[in-house]
């Protein structure tokens, strides 16, 4: 989908907001994702996601440039370690959708080569490989974003030093036709691989993402779903019950319910702490413990994952943390 033709379909869409804000953070949208947005709706949440806003050109005092801790925790490019047991290595920077409200959407995530080159990421398999963590999760940018050949490779070199993979990608929702029948087979024989997906509003859940969803699950690949809570997005609690309903009768349990992060550009996507509380507390009266996913924080510190409830108590986030611009 490009540019004019978006201008044409969104009437609230202006040239110069579009042109902004992708200097600052690439606009990328697929096709199937833009088709499924209601032109006449301005806050439709597809398009709130991806969709840029000029709100996004507004800084403000509680904007964070490593909203995550992540900066002084980089052993070597493209990898993070917050725990001893546990490495990220970023495949790649590129991605089919660029969220409009990502945590590594400024500088310097999007600075240099949008992937590592044969060295570098050579150097960090190798690091994997010394260091022997529990898990190492494969994550970007979107690691489906690479080739088959390439992330088989990844895979593949890890083994057997590490036991456990994970794949944390939003493909399998905004460009489902990326879950081929040989990504899958790839996956399932390379098992154990724990595939995360990123869905945020049951809108999402369209009949080729429940297909592409079908195919990992039904290889035998464990899924699992990972939502950022957003405003105007799925902070009601009848979005979320819906949300996590439909996940579980798609075998996808819904993991994790992530606190927005306080980076430069989303500052207007933003639900303060202690709604987000409240909402994660109506959602437990209304779903199972299978539904309910953990409504957990990323701290700027670098500690990693938290319960918001526990981020708060300790004060890692402030309770009434600003949110919307």
């Amino acid at each position: 989908m490009g540019r004019p033709e978006a201008l044409r379909r969104i009437k609230r869409l202006s040239d110069a907001a579009w042109r902004a804000a992708d200097r600052l953070f690439p606009v990328r949208v697929p096709r199937a994702w833009f088709d499924q947005i209601n032109p006449d709706d301005p806050d439709d949440p597809l398009a709130l996601q991806a969709l840029p806003d000029p709100r996004e050109l507004l800084t403000g005092m509680d904007d964070l440039g490593d909203p995550v801790g992540e900066q002084a925790l980089q052993p070597l490019p493209w990898l993070v370690q917050k725990h001893p047991d546990r490495v990220l290595l970023l495949l790649t920077r590129r991605c089919h959708l660029y969220c409009r409200y990502c945590f590594r959407r400024t500088a310097p995530h999007h600075a240099g080569p949008e992937d590592p080159d044969d060295e570098a990421l050579d150097a960090a398999i190798a690091y994997c490989v010394r260091t022997r963590p529990r898990e190492v999760i494969l994550s970007g940018g979107d690691p489906l974003a690479v080739t088959d050949t390439r992330l088989f490779r990844v895979i593949d070199a890890l083994r057997p030093a590490v036991p456990v993979l994970r794949v944390h990608t939003r493909a399998p929702i905004t460009a489902p036709e990326r879950v081929t029948e040989a990504l899958v087979a790839g996956l399932r024989a390379r098992a154990p691989v724990w595939v995360f997906v990123h869905c945020n509003h049951p809108r999402e859940l369209s009949p080729e993402v429940r297909a592409a969803l079908a195919r990992l699950v039904d290889a035998g690949v464990p899924v699992l779903n990972q939502a950022v809570l957003l405003r105007g997005v799925n902070d009601d609690v009848d979005t979320l019950v819906a949300l996590c309903e439909a996940l579980v009768a798609l075998r996808v349990y819904p993991y994790y319910l992530h606190h927005t992060d306080r980076v430069a550009g989303n500052a207007h996507l933003r639900v303060d702490p202690a709604a987000g509380l409240a909402l994660h507390k109506a959602l437990s009266r209304r779903v199972s413990g299978l539904a309910l996913p953990s409504y957990v924080v990323d701290p700027p510190d670098g500690s990693g994952k938290i319960q918001v409830e526990r981020a708060v108590a300790e004060g890692k986030i402030a309770r009434d943390e600003p949110g919307g611009a």
